[in-house]
């Protein structure tokens, strides 16, 4: 979802937090701000992020309230963190790696390309250490965070001409946050950033020339098929997209001991639940994508994918020495990615080629 900071800082969630009340508190229950960076009623990801806020509430009996604001309701859709972390807002529901511009390690907590899938990253949170430093980044910016949604792997996105070589990526002006963005711009594209739903009118317009946003659920839903006749796969760029919930750090302290446990049940059945979701809806969109409305599906080349590869190792290493932390990060995330990769080659993928040769 490149990455610079599009925050506007903590000056302006502390002024933000000035403006608005703290969590309300009556008769021992409380009412929380949850500001995600999803359109409203955004299937997937915004369905998610309210499908949790529910799920705190019931599991509490209300003592645990959650409203979701959708973005730009309360703030915009990437001041979320900014707002959190000030106490202006409670919770946020969006992707760590558009806090980049905090520090580039927040990026292995939502996804690097040729990185992990969605099992390997939540082997990686869960068991291999993850969470342990995931707390003490996001300690330094008042904020605690969780797993709570993934839409799985992501396909690399919509185009409106056919890319048949690394030299059609010069120039190209596409929506690519994240390290993606980043490998694209080594290989000559302008890869920009920009909210969910800002891309559909860009894409129409000629502001840009591609985009890649999620994978065939929420693709279609946007409409890119429209605009764009060209969509391309694999999606090396995210293979496992874990989203967050973060909570302002002195709220999460203020809990007590059985709603931060009923809090982490709910983020961690959500992640469950979404990964789920997006498998079904995915199959289902895409052949409908094909069926019905004709969309040209296309695989990057070979020489594209190394060119791909190659340049994303060279930023996946400068992003690890961008500070001594996001170096700590990388070398836990790439220990437990080698020990992850060697069982999902000769058990997911071996069996998934079987069911296709036999």
């Amino acid at each position: 979802m490149k990455r610079r900071s599009f925050l506007t800082g903590a000056g302006t969630a502390a002024v933000a937090a000035t403006t608005l009340p703290a969590p309300a508190i009556a008769s021992g229950k409380r009412t929380l701000k949850m500001v995600t960076t999803w359109p409203e009623n955004f299937p997937g990801m915004g369905t998610s992020a309210a499908r949790l806020a529910q799920r705190i509430t019931d599991m509490t009996d209300g003592a645990l309230t959650v409203k979701v604001y959708a973005a730009d309701e309360l703030v915009p859709a990437l001041e979320a963190f900014d707002a959190v972390s000030g106490g202006a807002a409670d919770i946020y529901h969006g992707a760590e790696y558009y806090w980049q511009g905090k520090s580039k390690a927040f990026n292995f907590f939502t996804a690097v390309p040729f990185g992990m899938t969605a099992n390997e990253i939540n082997a990686w949170i869960y068991h291999g250490g993850g969470q342990e430093l995931w707390d003490e980044l996001s300690a330094q910016f008042n904020v605690k965070a969780f797993a709570a949604c993934n839409s799985g792997l992501q396909l690399s996105g919509w185009y409106r001409k056919e890319i048949n070589s690394p030299e059609d990526l010069k120039g190209l002006k596409i929506r690519m946050p994240g390290l993606g963005g980043e490998v694209m711009r080594k290989l000559g594209a302008a890869a920009v950033t920009m909210a969910g739903s800002s891309i559909f009118p860009s894409l129409q317009s000629g502001a840009i020339d591609a985009t890649e946003w999620v994978g065939p659920w929420n693709d279609m839903a946007f409409g890119f098929y429209q605009v764009a006749d060209y969509y391309y796969w694999p999606g090396w760029h995210e293979p496992g997209s874990c989203m967050s919930a973060g909570f302002n750090l002195t709220v999460w302290n203020s809990l007590t001991h059985s709603q931060k446990e009923v809090v982490k049940a709910a983020c961690a059945a959500e992640n469950d639940y979404s990964l789920a979701e997006y498998n079904h809806f995915n199959g289902q969109a895409l052949k409908t994508l094909v069926e019905k409305h004709g969309v040209k599906l296309r695989r990057f080349s070979p020489e594209i994918l190394t060119a791909l590869k190659k340049a994303s190792a060279e930023v996946l290493q400068e992003t690890a020495d961008a500070d001594p932390y996001a170096r700590k990060v990388y070398d836990s995330f790439s220990k437990s990615l080698a020990l992850s990769k060697e069982w999902t080659r000769i058990g997911d993928q071996a069996f998934v080629q079987a069911r296709e040769d036999a």
